[in-house]
């Protein structure tokens, strides 16, 4: 069944509005959600009160709740979300491969190996420098894995390279907790690096806002190029794209963007393989149309995984990379089954 260009524009942004209203919802509940059970009312009140347009009189220790904590948490999830999607779509875009996402091929590993070196070792102090040491940890193990997987490319050999990458920077890691932490701060960090919100505030969701929105911007104006690499560095050659200087910008937004929410949050796994698939299926293959896609169906699912987290176990709080991983092994396992017939 084919659909008039008007009538095919006409369903996307009926199903981004969807999206929107779902994204919305879902940022609702999980600001009401919690061990304090919060009427939607009093949620919708404090949250205007935040912003200004209101003056309802609420319970104190209700709105510091919902504004101080929930409220940051759900949004922190949905830029995460949003940018690890955005960074999956984009390195399997680059690299030609359906598993390429920011955990399986190590850059992840690789940011938590240069957040616990600046949180342990005391390199610097900050969210900034926490992020920074993040970013070099993430170029790091991408130039590893480059290394490994050299001029000879295939699905396979990039997969085996990140596994490495993988296990030599969580081997580096646990080292460095092993050796500098005591036994409060192994605690902690080992259950910040399965993946948590829990220790996130405002000033974390304007850095995580403002480099999200940078990189789809920047990945929006290369959506032509993006388009061509998927098609090989030949095809990009001929349309006149500068492939060198555009595949490193992209992968630098990458590695930034990655390396942004592993500082505040830690590794979460499969949702950059998920979820570039997922709106691919829907809106097909043209990056112009599946960036922001990406960008909204990821902080979707984050945003409902961190619910699923604080309620399955409740009154425990499950990390959130274990949701993601419950999802997201099948589905990889389910790609690496179709790419081994096809081959």
């Amino acid at each position: 069944m084919t659909f008039s260009p008007s009538g095919a524009r006409f369903i996307a942004l009926a199903g981004a509005a969807v999206t929107i209203v779902a994204l919305v919802g879902a940022i609702v509940a999980a600001v009401a959600i919690g061990e304090m059970t919060i009427p939607m009312t009093t949620v919708i009140s404090a949250v205007t009160n935040g912003l200004g347009l209101t003056h309802v009189p609420l319970p104190r220790i209700e709105e510091a709740v919902i504004w101080d904590y929930r409220l940051s948490r759900a949004l922190i999830a949905a830029f995460c979300g949003a940018g690890l999607a955005l960074s999956g779509a984009i390195l399997q875009s680059l690299l030609r491969n359906s598993l390429a996402e920011p955990y399986v091929l190590g850059i992840s590993a690789g940011a938590s190996t240069g957040a616990v070196s600046v949180m342990l070792l005391g390199i610097g102090a900050g969210s900034i420098s926490l992020s920074a040491g993040a970013f070099c940890g993430a170029i790091l193990a991408f130039v590893f894995v480059a290394l490994l997987t050299g001029s000879r490319q295939t699905a396979d050999r990039t997969i085996l390279a990140g596994v490495a990458a993988s296990q030599l920077f969580n081997a580096l890691t646990s080292y460095i907790v092993s050796t500098s932490a005591n036994a409060e701060q192994a605690r902690s960090v080992m259950f910040w690096l399965l993946g948590s919100f829990s220790g996130v505030r405002w000033p974390d969701v304007t850095l995580a806002a403002s480099v999200v929105a940078t990189g789809l911007a920047v990945c929006i104006w290369h959506a032509r190029a993006l388009d061509a690499f998927t098609f090989g560095d030949d095809a990009a050659r001929s349309l006149g794209i500068a492939v060198n200087r555009v595949r490193v910008l992209l992968l630098l937004v990458t590695a930034l963007m990655t390396a942004t929410m592993v500082s505040m949050v830690g590794a979460i796994g499969f949702v950059g393989l998920v979820i570039p698939h997922a709106a691919r299926f829907v809106v097909g293959p043209g990056h112009l149309k599946l960036l922001p896609a990406c960008a909204l169906t990821g902080a979707l699912f984050m945003v409902v995984a961190d619910i699923v987290s604080r309620i399955i176990i409740a009154p425990q709080i499950l990390p959130i990379g274990v949701v993601t991983a419950l999802v997201g092994v099948p589905f990889f396992s389910i790609i690496l089954y179709r790419a081994r017939r096809m081959a």
